[in-house]
């Protein structure tokens, strides 16, 4: 009975050291990260405002009623598309008044050459003298140039026309539209107001990082929603720092990638520096959860590795897929890649 004790228990030994060392073997041939100090920059959250680079007017060029509106607020315009179509009576009447002008001219024309054939006519067989064709030839030239300055006048009447077309002068998307059909307008009368496509955010800092922040630093954007995780997904750069504070806070201009559908006036949850600090930053590959905690695999100088609890903070920058870790690790640590 004892020998077949001792057999159990040696085989049952031989299993674990087998065990132990296969283990060993497999945290030796994974991926290792050894904790150390970075000097990062402190991170504030702070909401940002999406505003437009610029605000362009949509202008009447004539002045009558608008016969048709083919845009509204949030309607999205191209360079050169209508926008609405302003006409005036008077003008309609002019035209036909033009085109019974015209008629007359050139009626008084086609007898004025008459007139002038006939005179050079008889002008060859020694009836008429040089006086009475040089009188026809004046007649004749004064009725040609009348119709063409009532031709002129025609078109000109016709480009006012055209211009009761409102064109967009710039892509972008109308914030408001002041004006309804059938409403009256006169030259120059803004009947929308367009925000170009190019967006920027407009933060404002409260005056104790005043002496952080400057143009060129990076700006990390959160995920678009107020209610959204707190989680960098973007970086944009500051450009514009303005010089004067506002109700004690310091107003800045950002420009960041993907701002095209946000609304204006839109906030958006962004992380700005407000200084730098020493923090362990930890690729998010040797971190994993176990009962809704954060869970590092740490290994010992013999070999074996421990599962240690950390606490867990921003992200990193967010082309690294870093995580920083605020306890539970100490500089020199060595983790294994779980």
């Amino acid at each position: 009975m004892r020998r077949l004790i001792a057999v159990v228990c040696a085989t049952t030994l031989a299993f674990v050291g087998f065990d132990t060392v296969f283990a060993a073997e497999d945290q030796a041939s994974r991926a290792t990260f050894t904790v150390a100090l970075k000097e990062v920059d402190d991170l504030k959250s702070v909401y940002a405002t999406v505003h437009s680079k610029d605000l362009i007017e949509a202008r009447v060029r004539t002045p009558g009623t608008i016969a048709s509106l083919k845009v509204d607020k949030g309607t999205a315009v191209e360079p050169g598309q209508v926008m609405a179509l302003v006409t005036d009576p008077k003008i309609a009447l002019k035209i036909k008044a033009l085109d019974a002008q015209l008629v007359a001219i050139q009626s008084r024309m086609e007898t004025a050459k008459t007139e002038l054939e006939r005179s050079q006519a008889l002008k060859a067989k020694g009836v008429a003298s040089q006086s009475r064709v040089d009188q026809a030839q004046t007649t004749y030239d004064v009725a040609v140039n009348d119709l063409k300055a009532a031709q002129a006048e025609r078109s000109v009447v016709e480009t006012q026309i055209e211009e009761g077309q409102v064109l967009a002068p710039a892509a972008g998307r109308v914030l408001r539209v002041p004006v309804t059909e059938g409403s009256v307008v006169l030259a120059g009368e803004s009947i929308a107001t367009i925000a170009a496509n190019e967006y920027l955010l407009r933060l404002e800092v409260p005056e104790r990082h005043a002496r952080f922040i400057k143009a060129g630093d990076v700006v990390r954007l959160g995920e678009r929603g107020l209610g959204a995780q707190e989680k960098p997904l973007l970086e944009g750069r500051i450009t514009q720092v303005y010089p004067e504070l506002s109700n004690g806070r310091v107003v800045a201009d950002a420009e960041a990638p993907g701002l095209g559908n946000y609304f204006v006036g839109e906030r958006v949850l962004v992380w700005i520096s407000a200084g730098k600090r020493q923090t362990f930053l930890v690729p998010r590959r040797f971190l994993f959860k176990r009962f809704g905690l954060d869970y590092v695999r740490l290994a010992a100088k013999d070999g074996t590795a421990t599962d240690v609890v950390v606490q867990t903070g921003h992200a990193g920058s967010t082309g690294d897929d870093t995580v920083e870790i605020l306890a539970g690790l100490a500089a020199g640590d060595r983790l294994v890649q779980p």
